[in-house]
This record gives structure tokens, sequence and C-alpha cells, in this order.
């Protein structure tokens, strides 16, 4: 391993000044003349890298991997140490579009062809009065935790910038959804504890806006059914009860969005959605990521939302690789079978158009 060390800091962002520390997430410092010793520094510690991660809040940035995207084997090399599985993103409801040429775990999220992903529209207004980005809920309307339409849904997303807009526009936001459940009262806690959303990717007919445009949902054989997640999931690592939702678009309002409340976009189910979305996505629940080339971000889906920004994507080229980790979702999916593996004499839907 020659002189590679790696180092654990506190993690800010931008909008904080240096005696202000973030309220959640770590910062690990990797040296290494080259990629593959900076690696093995980091496959060496993984038990301590792991250890960090949980108690950082499932958060975790590693600057200065430039290297890596003439490796990105070695990006599948790190999501091992945070899961079991990574997942093959072919076996995911994933379109083909998004797929990496050679590396079957790889997810590629580009606005260049063939991937073609547009940002997100441009909040207005973007900045607020003292001139930080507007991060809530529903200016920023694109919150999520990653592909929570299946059950299990995966665990740990890890995010590298392989070519990154420039700082101030294209940033990802990550929400402290632990923190955001312990600001709650303990009647509304209570409460949440009871109850399960319904979530389903935006391309099957039941988001809000094709339920108010009448839009008919289409047909889905078993394995692309809308799942039923608890509202409030408890970390199997920390034991932390964290709000686990989405925005409406990966909701299901046709049946949902929550089991046993009024259903449809005018519903109460959608009105407790927006109360917790706007709470959770308060800015003093959320690190704001300002993307360098070579940075990693590791984020924990299971007590996380996360959320793209705008950027120029006329003006500037975004490459992303991301990979999903899966296999330890807590006690409430034991022994449970991927839902979204087809049965026998089933085939993927064809068409996916989300990740």
């Amino acid at each position: 391993m020659g002189e590679a060390e790696i180092r654990f800091d506190e993690l800010r962002d931008a909008a904080q000044s240096r005696e202000e520390p973030s309220p959640f997430g770590a910062r690990l410092s990797v040296s290494g003349s080259s990629i593959s010793e900076k690696v093995g520094a980091i496959l060496e510690a993984r038990e301590e890298i792991v250890e960090q991660f949980h108690r950082a809040g499932g958060l975790l940035l590693v600057r200065g991997l430039e290297d890596l995207r003439e490796a990105p084997d070695l990006l599948v090399r790190i999501s091992e140490i945070f899961g079991p599985e990574v997942e093959n993103v072919r076996q995911t409801l994933t379109s083909d579009r998004f797929f990496h040429e050679s590396v079957p775990e790889l997810m590629v999220l580009s606005n260049e062809p063939p991937v073609g992903h547009p940002p997100p529209p441009l909040p207005s207004p973007s900045r607020t009065p003292d001139g930080a980005l507007v991060v809530s809920h529903p200016q920023q309307s694109n919150w999520h935790t990653d592909q929570s339409y299946r059950r299990p849904p995966p665990d740990v997303t890890l995010l590298f910038g392989v070519v990154t807009p420039p700082p101030d526009q294209g940033q990802t936001l990550f929400a402290d959804c632990s923190a955001a459940f312990e600001a709650l009262d303990a009647d509304t806690k209570t409460r949440l504890c009871d109850l399960d959303g319904i979530h389903a990717p935006r391309w099957i007919g039941r988001s809000p806006e094709d339920v108010q445009a009448g839009v008919t949902p289409k047909p889905l054989l078993p394995h692309q059914r809308p799942v039923r997640q608890p509202l409030v999931r408890r970390h199997p690592a920390t034991h932390r009860p964290a709000l686990y939702l989405c925005q409406p678009q990966q909701m299901d309002f046709v049946e949902g969005p929550i089991v046993g409340l009024e259903t449809g976009p005018d519903g109460a189910g959608a009105d407790l959605l927006e109360q917790l979305l706007r709470h959770a996505t308060q800015a003093r629940f959320v690190y704001t990521h300002e993307w360098a080339a070579g940075d990693l971000v590791i984020a924990d889906n299971r007590c996380l939302l996360h959320c793209a920004t705008w950027y120029a994507a006329d003006r500037y080229p975004r490459l992303m690789w991301r990979t999903t980790v899966r296999g330890a979702p807590g006690e409430e999916y034991a022994g449970e079978a991927k839902s979204w593996m087809p049965r026998d004499g089933e085939a993927l839907m064809a068409g996916m158009e989300g990740v």
C-alpha cells in the first residue's frame, strides 16, 4: 500500500461558515500516488469507513478520485464495502439507455446522447433573499430516494462525478430524514409509525399529474406493481427511525399515496405527503453538494432524501456514474424476494423511462 492513508473530517457545504459544522455527513480524504493505491487504502479501511458512514448519518464524500474514470470497475470494488450485493443495473427497473457499455453495475446519468437525461427546472426564485440556494420542496421538486418502487429497496447509492458543470449549478442536495423525524412532535411520530406509503415509478400513469389529467394507468404484471413501504423506517445499523417518502411523482396517487388515507392529488394522503416533504427538506436538514470532477458521494437511501438541481444543459455536459447496493434493508423486509424480478413466463417491462 505504500504511503496511502485515509482521514475523516466534518462535511460542510459552501453556505456554512467555517465555525458552523454540517448537521450530518463526513469527508474521507485518501492519499496515494495512483488510483489503485487510493482504492486499495479505501478497501483496507472498509470497517472503519462503514462505521464512520453510519456515525455521520449515512453521507460520505470522497474527493480527488479523478482517475477512477479510467477504471470504472474500481467503483464497483468501493461499492462492495457498503453491502452484500452491488446491483446489476440490467436486472432492475431501468431503461437500457442508462446502461454503462462494459460494467453492468454502473448506471450512466448524462444530459448527452444516448442517455439524454435532462436536469430539473430552475426554481423561481432560485435563491433566498440572503443569496443561498433554494433547497426545500416544492421549489426544488425532485426530492426522492432511489428506486423506492422496489421491495426491498436499495440501501446505499454511490454517485461519482466524471464530468461536472460549474459548482454553482448542478448541485445535489441531501436531506437528513432521521433528524427530520426527531424534530416532529411525539403524537405525530406515533401516528406516522403506523402508516405506509405507496411508491410507484412515474411512467406507469399513477402520478398526481396523470390522475388529474384522467390518464388510464398502464396494465401491469405483478413485478411492475406499486409497492407499500413504511413511512418511517428504523435503520438496521444505527436503529434510528427516519422518514421514508418521495416526491409525488414517485408515489401512487391512484391507490395512495398513503395507505388508509383519502386517495388522489386532493386527498388527505397527498396533504400529509406534502407536509412531510416540506418539513424534511428545510435548509436545517439539508447538505448542498457542489460537484467537482472526481468527487464520490455515498448516500444511505434508508435515511436520506436527495435531489438534483438545475444546470445549463445547453452549455455544459454532465456525466455521472451511479451504483446501488442492497441486502440490508431491515427487519420489515426479512425473507422477502425481489419484488421487481419477473415471475416465470413474464418479461421485464419494455420502454422504461425512469431511474
